[in-house]
């Protein structure tokens, strides 16, 4: 009897080292969840994130991913839009979706004044689509290379396709280091809230849903 009674508390300890373990992954990946995809394809969004050293966490709130064919990938608060074809690639897509993760960055966490920073910082000719009257290449918007930079400053591998070579430079206005050094003295010292500009429509990396809410978008 002692030594069943052993086994059960070693199992009951090693299962609750297990489960804090996945709790721990689970929140430095973010809190999200999915609509559509297959397993592979939900596994590439999980992959993505966890390759990246940034702490998805922080992002307040639960992000909804949507799995659905359409023309391109985008944002809106509180949730992210990937084509399956795309996630069908493997790691090729894991740029993408890192790039529109961190539109939730800046939707939950930036304000005016971090956009002002960040877009004199990055090089871009204004912050998002509502601040141009007229449209702009993807990459003068400050919040395109904001995500995009920040895919690349946290996961520099050769296989980004957020890399400055793949994408016009279009996250290579900063080093990766100053980026990382400026956003975290951003978000460890700005108040929290949400940044959201009018509704628009923008030029995307990979397929996204034709039908969006109703407000802001990035791709």
């Amino acid at each position: 009897m002692t030594f069943i009674r052993a086994l059960v508390l070693t199992v009951a300890l090693a299962s609750a080292a297990l489960a804090l373990g996945t709790a721990r992954a689970q929140a430095a990946g973010g809190n999200y969840v999915f609509d559509g995809g297959t397993a592979y394809e939900q596994q590439q969004v999980r992959l993505a994130l966890a390759a990246s050293s940034f702490n998805w966490s922080i992002i307040p709130g639960q992000i909804v991913v949507h799995i659905t064919p359409a023309p391109t990938s985008e944002a809106v608060p509180g949730a992210i839009y990937l084509d399956p074809g795309l996630l069908d690639s493997g790691q090729f897509s894991w740029g993408v979706v890192q790039h529109e993760m961190g539109h939730e960055v800046d939707f939950a966490l930036l304000n005016d004044a971090d956009h002002a920073q960040l877009n004199t910082a990055l090089g871009g000719t204004v912050w998002c689509y509502a601040d141009s009257p007229t449209p702009l290449q993807h990459n003068q918007y400050g919040c395109e290379r904001f995500a995009s930079t920040l895919a690349w400053a946290y996961w520099q591998s050769p296989n980004n396709c957020m890399k400055p070579s793949m994408i016009q430079g279009e996250s290579g206005g900063m080093a990766p280091a100053s980026f990382r050094a400026l956003l975290t003295s951003i978000l460890s010292s700005a108040t929290q809230g949400q940044a959201v500009t009018a509704a628009t429509t923008s030029v995307g990396y990979a397929p996204h849903v034709a039908a969006k809410p109703a407000n802001a978008t990035h791709s």
